[in-house]
C-alpha cells in the first residue's frame, strides 16, 4: 500500500459551482459514455485497497509511457481531448486515465478531472482519485502519484463527483 502522507484535510474542499472546459463539452459530445451519469448505490469516496493501489499505478504508468507528448495549439477552440491518443497533451492523458480505470470498475464519482495552474503559469489537466485515505493525484509530468496537498499546483476547478457534468471551484489551501 502507499506511504504517501495525507495533510490535515485530505480531500480538495469543492466550492462554488463553475462552468466546465468548453473542450470538456466537445469530449462529451464524443464521448457520451464516459460523461453519462451513472446510478449510485454508494457514495463518497472509494477504500484504497491494494488491488486498487495496483490500478492506479498500473493506469499512471501505463497511460503516461503509451502516449507521446505534444502540445496542443493554445485556446478551446481548437482544443480536442482523445481517450487513448498516439500523441497528446495533458488531458489527453487524465481522461485516458480515467477511461481505464472507468473499463476497471471504479465508479466515476472516484474519479474526477482537475484544471490546475503549473508554477509556470500554464494550465494543466490533472486525474484526481477520491479515496477514504484522500484525494490522489495522478499526472503526466510525474510517475509518482502524490495526495493532492504535495502536488505544486495552483487549483483552479474539478468535476463534482455527484454530477460530472458540473465542475466547482476549489478553495485554496488554507481557506
Amino acid at each position: 500500500m502507499p506511504a504517501f502522507a495525507v495533510s490535515a484535510s485530505p480531500h480538495l474542499k469543492l466550492d462554488r459551482p463553475a462552468l466546465a472546459p468548453m473542450a470538456y463539452t466537445m469530449f462529451c459530445l464524443r464521448y457520451q459514455d464516459e460523461c453519462r451519469l451513472r446510478l449510485l448505490f454508494r457514495g463518497g469516496p472509494v477504500l484504497l485497497t491494494e488491488a486498487r493501489w495496483a490500478d492506479l499505478k498500473e493506469a499512471n504508468r501505463t497511460v503516461n509511457s503509451a502516449i507521446i507528448p505534444e502540445a496542443s495549439e493554445p485556446g478551446p477552440a481548437v482544443e480536442t481531448w482523445l481517450i487513448d491518443p498516439e500523441r497528446g497533451d495533458c488531458n489527453d492523458y487524465a481522461v485516458s486515465k480515467r477511461h481505464k480505470l472507468l473499463q476497471r470498475g471504479w465508479p466515476p464519482r472516484a474519479l474526477l478531472l482537475a484544471e490546475v495552474v503549473t508554477a509556470s503559469g500554464q494550465h494543466h489537466l490533472v486525474l484526481v482519485v477520491r479515496t477514504k485515505s484522500g484525494d490522489l493525484v495522478l499526472d503526466n509530468l510525474t510517475p509518482q502519484i502524490r495526495s493532492w496537498s504535495r502536488v505544486p499546483y495552483r487549483w483552479v476547478r474539478v468535476q463534482s463527483p455527484g454530477a460530472p457534468r458540473y465542475w466547482r471551484t476549489i478553495a485554496q489551501r488554507g481557506e
